[in-house]
């Protein structure tokens, strides 16, 4: 948490001082239109549902979107979620002896590794509202993204020698869960000049209205298809690859 917390510091550091040099040039680029490749990371602080099942998650992905000289931007993105926090220990209580060890088909204690992994898909729509002096393309950026959300518990036997988490009998206990999702993101977006460093960063929240989808959990002895609200709060930074078509520009001699 200490290193998130400097990183983030450093991030918005960097981010101020490039705004303010953004904010205070008399010269403004126009706004651009074309493609971009967005490039992102960030880290997720879950809450509701969410945070009885995993702690802090990191969130990596990409969107290619279109933006219009108007200031839109559309288009599909794709994260992945990824964590080792798991909150929710019982799961595996009917594979322990009365210590809580997990054994083995020799009955030996062994260990195994778990770990969040997710995903969101959807479509996101975006607003820049300008309020630099130097570019059109920079400001304010709100998105609003729709679609779909995965995630579950993965077991790693690495020696496998645990038959009850072999194949299909591992669905017994991942937890698995999507459904559908909305986010809100809200940040700054920068595009540099001379096309060099072009970025965003900020803050968002996503609320994913999902079920549990496995038809029997061996643990509590029962399907797992109740509703959840699952809640991530999340700081998230990108960079943009962006594919702007440029203005032949007029050369006149004297």
């Amino acid at each position: 948490m200490k290193r998130i917390c400097i990183l983030v510091v450093l991030a918005f550091s960097a981010f101020s001082s490039i705004a303010q040099n953004d904010l205070f040039t008399e010269e403004k680029t126009p706004a651009h239109k074309g493609f971009i490749i967005n490039a992102n990371g960030g880290v997720d602080f879950p809450a509701a549902d969410m945070a009885d099942r995993f702690g802090t998650n990191y969130r990596i992905g990409g969107a290619i979107l279109y933006k219009t000289k108007t200031n839109w931007m559309f288009g599909p993105k794709i994260d992945f979620l990824l964590g080792n926090n798991i909150k929710e220990d019982s799961f595996l209580i009917n594979l322990t002896d009365d210590d809580g060890a997990l054994i083995n088909q020799d009955g030996q204690p062994v260990g195994i590794n778990t770990y969040e992994r997710g995903y969101l898909i959807g479509i996101q729509g975006s607003k820049i509202f300008n309020i630099s002096k130097s570019n059109a393309d920079n400001g304010i950026l709100i998105t609003t993204t729709v679609g779909f959300m995965q995630h579950k518990i993965n077991l790693f036997d690495r020696e496998k020698t645990i038959p009850q988490l072999r194949r299909d009998y591992r669905k017994g206990y991942d937890r698995l869960t999507n459904g559908m999702f909305v986010e809100q993101y809200i940040g700054y977006n920068f595009f540099a000049q001379d096309g060099l460093i072009n970025f965003h960063i900020g803050l968002n929240v996503t609320a994913g209205f999902t079920e549990g989808r496995r038809d029997f959990l061996f643990d509590v002895q029962r399907p797992d298809h109740g509703s959840r609200l699952d809640v991530l709060f999340g700081i998230r930074a990108g960079w943009y690859f962006p594919i702007f078509k440029r203005k032949s520009e007029e050369i006149f001699f004297e």
